[in-house]
């Protein structure tokens, strides 16, 4: 009985890669597969077990190709930036303009934008992929740029390897063209990471300002994790609080130094939103904290200067889990807002309902309050989430806390930067006669820029022009 031959390729088997490839094969899909290191191909090939004839091993570039029927598409799993394009030089000559090569790692947008527009002598498209190994192997987020017929051609396999919501929607869609799709794993990762940050304040609240242990705290993101901030990060986090370090038989969390690494994408997102002139400021705050955290030595000098903060607070639980609530709505309001101008500047077809039930599952935002904003984005989807009816309704429920919380960290020295950035964009988006009045009276004292009247009467300048 003749093999048939995979129309599926997959280059680069590291972690992510090799995970995805397994995924695949499972799922039915026949898939070749090339690593740069031969070693790597076979040795991966021959731990697949039962998925083994399935995968189609190849020991060059060459003989990958060979080895697919057309039209093929092969997904690259390769480090961003050069990487991928010097894999797109190297299956120029190899391949049809029928073929389609998808880059699934971490690119900017910006380059996939580039290499969408750069004249391949084959198809291309940037696809997000969002979940770790654990979701690359079971089940990921797939945010998918690109043509819309290459999403059509490629819908069957990314939809059956992708995450399941609990409605049982494959958690994967096509976000529009070129760089659409890294653009939104971009934001989702910006989001990440002020999701990270703001639970990383909540524990600093309760370990210096409570004086709790790691094992009082696990239980305590364990039971909010039963509620409405019920999510994959408050899930590990109860976990993380709650692991035993195997050396010195203590909480593992409080032997971890307190440097967060970081890959970029938090930092692209940021940079982006000030090309588009969209204020995202929990997840600057989140990227500043990031970069705070790796200045262990000035920061113990400080220490040193200025003494330890005082601390302590009177706070009560259910203030930080409030607190946690409007913070995380005010976070994603700024994510969706972002990618609703991304979509005019670039004329991407974002839909933002389909974005949010997308990051239901399989990707590390994942959270139960995302259900809520695919519904309030299919009735407004240009509307910012704050003033949606229903997280209107939250957040005059939940910013009180908010505030106590802010106002408790700045007392006492309990540094909130995501938390403090999120009550001052909120109380700055509820002031309609903000003071920014102020700085045009400035701007036009020492440079004659001008400014309108609330009047409509044309008198641009004030009474200092000419002086």
């Amino acid at each position: 009985m003749a093999v048939t031959k995979p129309q599926v390729g997959l280059v680069g088997l590291g972690t992510m890669g090799a995970a995805l490839a397994l995924n695949i094969a499972e799922k039915g899909f026949p898939i070749a597969v090339w690593n740069r290191t031969t070693a790597v191909t076979r040795d991966f090939h021959a731990s697949a077990g039962a998925l083994a004839d399935r995968i189609f091993p190849a020991e060059t570039l060459e003989a990958l190709v060979a080895a697919m029927a057309g039209p093929r598409a092969i997904i690259l799993m390769v480090p961003a930036g050069q990487a991928v394009d010097d894999q797109l030089a190297a299956l120029a000559p190899l391949l049809s303009p029928d073929d389609l090569v998808i880059d699934a790692g971490n690119a900017n947008f910006h380059d996939t934008n580039r290499r969408s527009s750069a004249g391949l002598p084959f198809r291309f498209m940037g696809v997000g992929v969002s979940g770790g190994e654990e979701g690359a192997r079971h089940g990921p987020a797939i945010m998918a740029g690109g043509r819309a017929e290459d999403w059509d051609r490629m819908a069957e396999v990314f939809r059956a390897i992708a995450a399941r919501a609990e409605d049982g929607t494959p958690c994967a869609d096509h976000m529009g063209e070129t760089g659409a799709g890294h653009f939104v794993k971009a934001v989702h990762n910006g989001i990440e990471y002020a999701d990270m940050q703001m639970i990383a304040e909540v524990y600093g609240v309760m370990r210096d300002g409570l004086g709790m242990d790691a094992p009082q705290i696990a239980p305590v993101f364990a039971g909010w994790n039963a509620g409405v901030l019920r999510s994959y990060l408050i899930e590990i986090s109860a976990k993380v609080a709650a692991a035993t370090d195997p050396v010195t038989g203590g909480p593992l969390l409080d032997m971890i130094v307190d440097a967060a690494g970081q890959k970029g994408t938090g930092r692209w997102t940021a940079i982006e939103a000030q090309n588009l002139g969209t204020p995202i400021p929990v997840i600057e705050a989140a990227v500043m904290a990031r970069n705070v955290s790796s200045r262990r030595g000035e920061r113990a000098a400080g220490e040193a200067v200025y003494g330890p903060a005082p601390g302590r607070v009177d706070l009560p639980l259910d203030d930080l889990e409030q607190a946690l609530i409007a913070g995380k709505i005010l976070c994603y309001a700024q994510g969706f807002a972002m990618m609703t101008a991304a979509a005019g500047e670039f004329g991407w077809a974002l839909r933002m309902p389909a974005i949010a039930r997308v990051w239901r599952a399989g990707c590390i935002i994942r959270s139960a309050m995302l259900n809520d904003m695919a519904e309030a984005l299919g009735q407004d989807p240009t509307r910012n989430l704050m003033l949606a009816p229903f997280f209107a309704d939250l957040l005059r429920q939940t910013v009180p806390a908010l505030r106590r919380v802010v106002a408790a960290g700045a007392l006492h020295g309990l540094g909130l930067p995501a938390l403090s950035s999120g009550l001052a964009w909120f109380d700055l988006m509820r002031t309609a006669r903000g003071t920014a009045n102020m700085i045009q009276g400035q701007r036009d004292f020492f440079g004659l820029h001008g400014f309108q009247r609330l009047d409509g009467l044309d008198r641009p300048h004030g009474p200092w022009a000419g002086h």
